[in-house]
């Protein structure tokens, strides 16, 4: 089974893209192992530190080598990225010559309560990763918009339209893994 880090951009505790990356963890059950990579403890990047990172950013970097894949679950901030996974993509992806995201694949995804969810947060996350992996997952995009009644307090998802809808995008990105590990 392919390992799958996923990257959820909020580091807040009660973080509602924590919520949908559980979820989606749950609905890839059986076809991919899902494992949160923390990044609330990553120090702001500074190419100065490059040559002797901290601990936690040695951890992370190695964690991001360790999975097949990347899924991002990004929220929205000011119709963009949040800091700290624009952090946390820095530090995988430096230096030229130690990138931890080489040869990977990746999905995008990610939820708000807005009406457009994270639709303009989502393409600017492929504008920064682009060049960094061999594939982005293009279809279908989600672009999941929030309300406290999609999850229950076990992770499943309660609307039946909606989790055919994930789980599409959970089997379009097992196959994209499984297409480039061969």
């Amino acid at each position: 089974m392919h390992k799958v880090g996923v990257i959820v951009g909020s580091i807040r505790q009660d973080s509602i893209n924590r919520k949908y990356a559980a979820a989606l963890t749950k609905l890839a059950q059986g076809k991919l192992d899902c494992r949160e990579l923390r990044i609330d403890d990553l120090p702001l990047f500074n190419q100065d530190d490059e040559a002797s990172p901290v601990p936690e950013v040695v951890r992370f970097k190695a964690e991001v080598k360790a999975a097949d894949a990347i899924l991002f679950v990004t929220p929205e901030h000011n119709r963009s990225i949040p800091a700290a996974m624009k952090n946390a993509i820095d530090w995988a992806s430096r230096p030229p010559s130690d990138r931890s995201f080489k040869g990977k694949v990746a999905a995008i995804t990610g939820t708000s309560k807005g009406r457009i969810s994270t639709a303009v947060a989502q393409q600017h996350l492929r504008a920064i990763v682009n060049g960094h992996f061999l594939a982005l997952v293009g279809s279908p995009e989600v672009f999941l918009n929030y309300n406290d009644a999609l999850f229950d307090d076990d992770d499943n998802v309660l609307d039946e339209t909606t989790k055919k809808h994930l789980t599409t995008f959970v089997d379009s990105f097992a196959r994209l893994i499984d297409a480039f590990s061969k």
